[in-house]
């Protein structure tokens, strides 16, 4: 019998993966239980492909940023021949946390309790008195055994994609279905020219619920209307249609009346091999667990969440653009601020709503919720995916 069930009955989870006429939603441990989220760490977090952070948060050289994953202390460093690593945020002499806040490196990763320490690529490169006063090193103890240990990862679309258990496919096996989708008007060529706005390409949001609340509210429109009634004025709930990817890795929904205008009709410049028929296309997916993807035609955008506990969550909104003029340059300045404003904008409106259904979850007369058999779908997909993930 799994662990799961005994935090939840066994019947809940079940039916959660019902066809959408029977289902019903996840359980309300699945948000506002402490136990349970420790096996959520390990069957959605650690064993599955995740985001932890941005290549472009750390450009230089010796860049160095921790980052705590439900309690698990990670650590992204950028080496001396620029790629990205990723490693268990630890010393291994006495498991101190290695590298409190980011910051730059420029030799040595240094520990603060007994000065063990590690270059760049994770390597242990000195340690201390280990022999006794002024004797640094001694036969019996193998430096290249006690390395940082250093986790799986992948950088896509600059996301830093790390597998903590290094036990899932790799991620090209892992994306490919979600790559092949975008293919047909988002073609590779065109996501080799994204870049990260160093100005206005950036907003956090603390959202005082469970992660999972973020990625199901994403995932379809039906809320438009309501959350959302300016975005809703010229995209309306009618223009969107729903995204369900198989295999179940990804969930979503996109709109065919994307055409964005600004006042003074400013226009950023469109990705180049973006088909005209298609121009007004925008998709809206989360790749499970913990990002949600914006497409479109002159940008793109990665919102991506760190879970902190069961309920509380910091999302970090990531804005790019069309090459680097339109991503840097003073002449898109004013526009990549309105466009900064109106995400930031409509993603308040939607942890408001969020907020709200995590003081629902401890209502002992909530059964995890009905769906919509029409407008739901998407959410259901994802609902599936905890599910069936947990067992």
């Amino acid at each position: 019998m799994s662990e799961i069930y005994n935090i939840i009955d066994k019947q809940k989870l079940d039916i959660v993966s019902k066809p959408i006429s029977e289902a019903h939603g996840l359980p309300n441990e699945c948000y506002i239980s402490k136990e349970y989220t420790l096996i959520e760490r390990k069957k959605l977090f650690e064993d599955k492909w995740i985001v932890i952070g941005v290549g472009s948060s750390i450009p230089d050289e010796g860049d160095v940023k921790p980052i705590d994953l439900l309690g698990i202390p990670l650590l992204i460093v950028r080496t001396k021949n620029k790629e990205i690593k990723v490693f268990h945020n630890i010393c291994s002499h006495r498991g101190v946390k290695l590298v409190k806040e980011a910051g730059k490196i420029r030799n040595v990763m240094r520990c603060s309790y007994h000065s063990w320490s590690y270059d760049l690529e994770g390597k242990l490169v000195a340690t201390p008195h280990i022999g006794g006063m002024n004797i640094h090193q001694i036969p019996e103890f193998d430096k290249s055994k006690s390395n940082l240990k250093e986790i799986r990862s992948y950088i896509w679309l600059d996301l830093i994609m790390i597998n903590i258990n290094k036990n899932e496919i790799s991620f090209e096996d892992y994306i490919s279905p979600l790559s092949q989708r975008w293919e047909k008007f988002w073609p590779l060529k065109d996501r080799e020219l994204i870049h990260h706005a160093n100005d206005y390409g950036y907003f956090k949001l603390d959202a005082k619920c469970n992660w999972k609340f973020a990625i199901e509210n994403y995932c379809e429109s039906y809320h438009l209307p309501w959350v959302h009634p300016g975005l809703n004025s010229y995209s309306k709930l009618e223009d969107h249609y729903h995204i369900q990817g198989l295999p179940n890795r990804f969930a979503g929904q996109g709109t065919v009346v994307y055409n964005p205008s600004f006042e003074g009709n400013e226009k950023f410049p469109c990705f180049p091999n973006w088909p005209k028929d298609k121009e007004n296309i925008a998709e809206y997916v989360a790749l499970f667990p913990n990002v949600m993807l914006g497409i479109h035609k002159d940008h793109y955008y990665a919102y991506w969440l760190e879970p902190i506990n069961h309920e509380f969550t910091i999302e970090h909104m990531e804005i790019y653009y069309v090459g680097d003029e339109a991503a840097n340059s003073t002449k898109y300045k004013s526009l990549r601020q309105k466009n900064h404003k109106q995400w930031e904008d409509i993603q308040k409106e939607d942890v408001d709503i969020i907020q709200s259904m995590q003081i629902g979850r401890n209502s002992p007369a909530y059964n995890g919720g009905n769906f919509s058999l029409k407008m739901d779908n998407p959410t259901h997909h994802f609902h599936k995916w905890v599910a069936g993930n947990l067992i």
